[in-house]
């Protein structure tokens, strides 16, 4: 199948992938832009879970206080290069989850660090996870991703191990 230069640019733009995987996105995916973007988080992820070893140095601490200073959150995330921490898309990933922290009060960065006493008391388990998990709740600037899918774009992008390792929020009164 043959693949116009400008669907593949429209990816490109779409995902911020490089020009030779999201050629290769469409071409697994049959020339489909959403099948294409979803196939090029999944590389990321598998990306991730391969470099997994690897250990994550690098990275920011990132900050984020919102209007009229009575929510703030910090956040640290890591990768294994400081090419990757001074990055402007890093540092706006790592601001946007700061500002995720802050709006979602989530509980747990993954589904994994939920203790099992907390989650068998849920009815609902899936609901729980989205609600209180970092990685599984609806992104604030875009509620068709979650962060897990922001993620992987910029895993897939960077073809390195990033992570995020800890956060905290800060509420007056709390």
């Amino acid at each position: 199948m043959r693949i116009s230069v400008e669907t593949i640019k429209e990816l490109r733009n779409m995902t911020s992938a490089g020009i030779a995987q999201c050629k290769k996105a469409l071409e697994e995916t049959g020339g489909d832009l959403k099948k294409a973007a979803a196939w090029l988080r999944k590389q990321g992820l598998e990306i991730a879970a391969k470099r997994q070893a690897l250990g994550a140095k690098e990275g920011r601490v990132e900050g984020y206080v919102h209007a009229g200073n009575k929510i703030g959150a910090l956040i640290e995330v890591n990768c294994e290069t400081d090419f990757v921490a001074r990055n402007e898309e890093f540092a706006r990933f790592c601001k946007d989850l700061a500002m995720q922290v802050a709006a979602m009060n989530p509980a747990y960065i993954k589904g994994e660090d939920v203790p099992e006493s907390v989650l068998g008391q849920e009815k609902n388990k899936e609901l729980f996870l989205k609600e209180h998990c970092l990685l599984e709740q609806p992104f604030i600037k875009d509620a068709g991703t979650t962060i897990k899918d922001y993620l992987g774009t910029l895993l897939s992008k960077f073809s390195e191990n990033i992570s995020i390792r800890r956060f905290t929020r800060y509420k007056i009164g709390e």
